[in-house]
Order: structure tokens, then sequence, then C-alpha cells
């Protein structure tokens, strides 16, 4: 008659399973905030105290129904806790009478060596390995649970919501505040690509539009090559229609325009003026001078 597993390894095994499977199963963590989770835990806990209790009922029973000498055993192996035996489980070592009974003798070599079984410890870990590979492919193949893409695509959805709540109790960005910064280039670039590429071409260098990359400008409406920028995107170009007034049209915000006007200005004013302008359209309007 062997001792039973204390209730709360049980307890603490569906516990984890339970929490396993919400993972798994749902957008984020937020069921800890779910009546229904601690409702279902609760009901789990309750049934698994009753499935102990019937436990109970039977070991009893069956106590009663063996001998004096296998009581006197189950009752020295239930004094011993539950932890020391799982660690005399998986780490003690057998005596040496004990391997004599499982020396193997080759015979003709003359020789010997022990027919030991895996330690405990390391078929318990061998067998948790196939269990969570098993886990994971499962919730690989048919949730979203540990899959990089789904995973890439809620932190990307996550990202944009943020800003866009940011942007929306951000001030309002006009050429009066609009300022220069570095960081705005490379988002600067995205939001050029999307609008500003189909005429004035990739990297700027002209098209439809006029070359952006070279000293020469149609329009020179402000003082520094940034506000002017800026300026533009706002208002668009008294010269040519094609140059739309895109914050007063709404198709960009002040900020969008902060950050192309940086990128504008980078491209003209911080790379290499003679690699920039290779292969660029010809040059438009008048050499500007910048504060």
């Amino acid at each position: 008659m062997k001792t039973r597993t204390p209730i709360f390894i049980y307890i603490i095994i569906v516990v984890g399973l339970t929490i396993m499977a919400f993972e798994m199963f749902t957008e984020n963590s937020s069921y800890f905030m779910s009546p229904f989770f601690w409702i279902l835990l609760l009901i789990v806990m309750i049934l698994m105290i009753i499935l102990n209790s019937i436990g109970d009922l039977i070991e009893n029973e069956h106590f009663k129904n063996i001998s004096d000498e296998e009581r006197q055993l189950f009752i020295k192996e239930k004094s011993t806790p539950y932890f020391t035996k799982l660690w005399n489980s998986a780490f003690t070592k057998q005596s040496q009478s004990d391997e004599k009974d499982i020396l193997i003798d080759h015979g003709f070599d003359g020789i010997t060596e022990l027919d030991n079984s895996l330690p405990k410890w390391w078929i318990g870990l061998f067998y948790f390995g196939m269990g969570f590979c098993a886990v994971y492919m499962f919730a690989f193949t048919f949730t979203d649970y540990a899959h990089p893409d789904a995973e890439y695509d809620e932190e990307a959805r996550m990202q944009i919501a943020s800003i866009a709540e940011y942007e929306k109790n951000a001030p309002t960005v006009n050429i009066e505040t609009a300022k220069y910064s570095a960081d705005n280039i490379l988002e600067g670039e995205q939001i050029f690509k999307t609008n500003c590429v189909s005429c004035h071409a990739e990297a700027g260098k002209g098209g439809i539009g006029p070359n952006l990359t070279d000293k020469h400008w149609i329009n020179i409406k402000e003082k520094s090559l940034f506000k002017n920028i800026f300026w533009m995107l706002e208002n668009g170009s008294p010269n040519n229609p094609a140059m739309r007034p895109f914050i007063k049209e709404g198709t960009i915000s002040g900020r969008d325009a902060e950050k192309i006007a940086a990128y504008i200005y980078h491209i003209n004013q911080e790379k290499d003026p003679v690699t920039q302008a290779a292969g660029g359209a010809a040059p438009q309007g008048q050499i500007a001078v910048w504060e």
C-alpha cells in the first residue's frame, strides 16, 4: 500500500494547467481581472478537495484490510516528508548488495557492468520535456500563444494605439512650435514615402516635383529651411497646384509635417551634397541661403 501524493501538489498542477490554458486561448492577461477565472479556480480546488476526501476514505478502508506488517511499513513511509521521499527516490544510489543483483558479466571478455535503471530525476526531466514540447506545438499550431507573428502583430497594434493616444492628447504642432529633431528622421522618411515619393521620387531626388537634395528652391517663404518645408506642407505651392496643402486638407497632421520636414532637412543639409545629388533631377528655382 503506497502513500498518496499530497493534495497541494495536485492543486498546484491543476492551477498551473488552468492558467496555461487561459494564456493560450485569451488575447492578453486581463483574465486575471475576470470573475469567471477566479470562480473556475475555486470550483477546481473544491473538486480537488472532494476527490482527496474520497481518496482518504478508500485509503482508510484499504488500511483496515492489510496485515500488521504492511500497516507498520505504511505508517513509517507516511511519516517521511513528501519532498524527502521525492529526493531519495530521485538521487539515492543503490547499495553494494543491490548492485550485485544487477551486475552483468559479459563472460567472453571479462568485463562486468551494472544494469542500472536511469535516474528518476532524468526520467522526470525527459517526460517533462516531451510534455512541454507537445503543449508548445499544440499552442503554436492551433492558437496565437507563443506565436512570433501574432506576438509581433499584437505589439505593433498596441504601439500604434499608444502613439495615436499620445498624438490625440499632445499639443498641436504648427509652424511656430515645430522644431527639428534627428529623432524624427526615420519616421519622417516613412511618411515621406507614403505621401511625397510619387512626385519627388525616392530619397527626394526629384521627378514630377523638384529635387529636394540640391540648393535650389522654387518657393522660399521662410528664413530657415526646416520652417520653409513645414510652410510648404501646410500651404502648398503657389506655383504648382500639384503640391497640395497637406496639413490644411487633413492628409497629414502638423506632427507628421514636423517629421517630414526633419527628413527633408536631413537629406538636404546633413548628407554629402555631391553623393546625395548624384542621379537627381536638374535644379529648379534659385539658390537659397538659409539661416
